[in-house]
């Protein structure tokens, strides 16, 4: 019987050994038509943190769209992820992989324009146009700065007045 080599693709075929995801984790996600997992990685306490083509699955099931999240900022113990509307997602990852990476690529390549507009002296916005899968033209949506309320009427009539002057300046 001759030696084993070992193998830079590992069993699974990946480089550097990268593991397939195993079938009960990919059978127990809602995957959309057309949706493929990119990359995983075990997520501290069990289950496992899968990134696709379209979103990011946390391991309770939670499907966050990467068109819906603002930023994503990383420690050494995982992931907090901050969501458009303000929801904050922690994940804690031990060997997080090419998570990163994946993430901040797909979260960058959802981002069509981004500008930061002063409203009045307490701050401004951040107008945010987006690609959303399965739409042609992108979603823009307003990011305020903290403090500032969302639902105040007058900041949001200041922030639908510069929407449109970006829009025209862009062409979007």
């Amino acid at each position: 019987m001759a030696d084993a080599k070992p193998s830079l693709f590992g069993r699974a075929g990946g480089l550097f050994g990268s593991r397939r995801l195993p079938a009960d984790i990919r059978a127990s996600l809602s995957l959309e038509t057309g949706e493929r997992v990119i990359s995983h990685a075990p997520a501290a306490g069990g289950g496992h943190i899968v990134a696709t083509t379209q979103a990011l699955y946390l391991p309770d099931g939670l499907r966050l769209p990467w068109h819906r999240m603002d930023k994503a900022v990383w420690d050494e113990e995982g992931v907090t992820l901050t969501m458009t509307d303000r929801a904050v997602h922690r994940a804690l990852l031990p060997e997080p992989g090419s998570l990163p990476e994946t993430i901040r690529e797909r979260v960058t390549a959802s981002i069509v324009a981004s500008r930061h507009v002063p409203l009045d002296a307490r701050g401004g916005v951040r107008l945010v146009a987006r690609r959303i899968p399965g739409h042609e033209a992108p979603r823009w949506e307003f990011v305020f700065d903290p403090g500032l309320d969302p639902a105040d009427p007058g900041l949001r009539a200041l922030a639908e007045q510069a929407l449109e002057e970006v829009r025209r300046s862009l062409g979007v």
